[in-house]
């Protein structure tokens, strides 16, 4: 795991709170739990290699 992977799903943090707060002020509110959902469905799929990784590690690990 890379120190890139945590700087990218930081900046996609970042990116979500920003846009959720000119949503906020632009009075669209109902837009503002999509975005929400829409970063953590971003952060996942950044994530999910590396998941897969730790799968296979553990399957390799329990297999004789």
């Amino acid at each position: 795991m890379d120190i890139t992977l945590i700087l990218r799903i930081a900046a996609v943090g970042v990116l979500v709170a920003v846009l959720n707060q000119i949503l906020q002020r632009a009075d669209k509110g109902e837009y503002t739990t999509l975005t929400t959902l829409m970063g953590v469905i971003a952060a996942l799929l950044m994530i999910l290699p590396e998941i897969t990784a730790l799968f296979d590690a553990v399957k390799e690990l329990v297999t004789f």
